[in-house]
């Protein structure tokens, strides 16, 4: 497990300088460049799509040449570029482009660091791994979120955007540093030519391609965290306010990712994921139907159990499940997936909250959901008897 507290460190430090941002972006695209819920959006589904196809072809990389180490810290390092892309940015595009640079990152190190964290952990602790994992990565964002959130009370209005991203550099410069103190297993390169795995697509198992159909369904009703941060300030909170939200979403994932790992390798993936899937429709219900502040708070808390109770484990399964040669290239397909729903799934929301108000987004979101949690608990085996 110290090899996964180290790649946890990783990401609690990277997330703490990510964070620190995310929540300013859309803030700094509406106050700066005049930006519609529809074009922030575009600028959230075109970052995401774009980057996600990498996701993919990282994981194969690393199955292939056998260096997950060197391409997860190829991808951290993403995340200086970004925060130098947003000091220069001049308009909405300069935005849009920082925002890929940074996806990108993401795309090219998430495969590998998840095989890294499959490798390392112990016989039945898959879930306990990526539960740990998860919980230090969420409590990076929390802290990012709730340094943001002081920056933003104590400018009383007059926010140094700019500022704030060249200080969050600091914290993405101590994960990379992180890197010294991880352990990558050594395995013999196989001196027989592999086939692409596209070539054997019709040999993947089915309950991964029928999960992958799952994680689509459910990806296209799950727009970009932005909408949930414009839905707070349409109910009354401000833009330091709506801040703290979201370290309170963080918070809750953080607390809760570890028990849940834990609760998964007792229970089994399938029956957390499909109770995450419907408290992600009660919550997306809950904002649509805001009616109160206090409310919406617990829509929040509420968000990040959901979190909890899907991310890491859903990494799990498909880690569980996939070949052992794949098992890179398949989480990396995972994120793929999803990434490409998020492009019609981002834009669809801004066009729906732009035509019929700031509900409809939510109870689109909701309907898919329980879509998806019929199809996953009526035609998926769990991971451990999935063959």
């Amino acid at each position: 497990m110290l090899n996964i507290f180290f790649l946890g460190l990783i990401s609690f430090f990277t997330d703490i300088s990510t964070e620190m941002l995310y929540p300013l972006v859309p803030l700094y695209l509406t106050s700066a460049f005049g930006a519609s819920p529809a074009l922030i959006g575009v600028i959230e589904g075109i970052a995401e799509s774009v980057a996600s196809l990498i996701k993919v072809f990282s994981g194969y990389v690393s199955d292939k040449f056998r260096k997950k180490k060197a391409l997860a810290f190829l991808g951290y390092s993403g995340g200086i570029f970004y925060k130098f892309a947003l000091l220069f940015a001049g308009s909405w595009v300069g935005i849009l482009s920082a925002r890929v640079i940074d996806r990108i990152g993401k795309g090219i190190r998430v495969a590998p660091r998840d095989s890294l964290v499959s490798d390392s952990a112990g016989e039945g602790d898959m879930g306990k791994a990526f539960g740990l994992h998860k919980a230090l990565d969420m409590a990076g964002a929390a802290g990012g979120i709730l340094i943001t959130f002081f920056l933003l009370a104590g400018a009383k209005g007059d926010i140094d955007y700019k500022k704030i991203f060249l200080f969050s550099l600091i914290p993405a410069v101590i994960g990379l540093a992180m890197f010294a103190f991880v352990k990558e297993k050594k395995v013999p390169r196989e001196t027989v030519r592999r086939e692409h795995f596209w070539k054997n697509a019709k040999n993947i198992n089915g309950q991964i391609k029928l999960y992958l159909v799952v994680v689509f369904l459910f990806t296209l009703g799950n727009s970009s965290n932005t909408f949930l941060l414009l839905r707070a300030k349409t109910v009354g909170f401000d833009d330091s306010l709506a801040v703290l939200l979201y370290f309170i979403y963080h918070a809750a994932a953080a607390a809760l990712s570890l028990p849940f790992g834990r609760l998964s390798d007792k229970i089994g993936r399938k029956k957390l994921l499909v109770s995450g899937y419907l408290v992600f429709a009660a919550v997306y219900l809950g904002f649509a139907f805001a009616f109160n502040q206090p409310f919406l708070v617990l829509m929040f808390v509420m968000y990040g159990a959901y979190t909890a109770m899907t991310t890491g484990v859903e990494r799990a399964y498909i880690a569980e499940i996939a070949p052992p040669e794949l098992k890179g290239t398949m989480l990396g397909l995972q994120s793929t997936v999803a990434g490409i729903a998020l492009l019609p799934a981002s834009i669809i929301a801004g066009a729906l909250w732009n035509a019929f108000g700031a509900a409809v987004p939510f109870i689109f979101g909701a309907v898919l959901s329980l879509a998806a949690a019929f199809v996953l608990m009526v035609f998926m085996r769990d991971a451990k008897r999935a063959g």
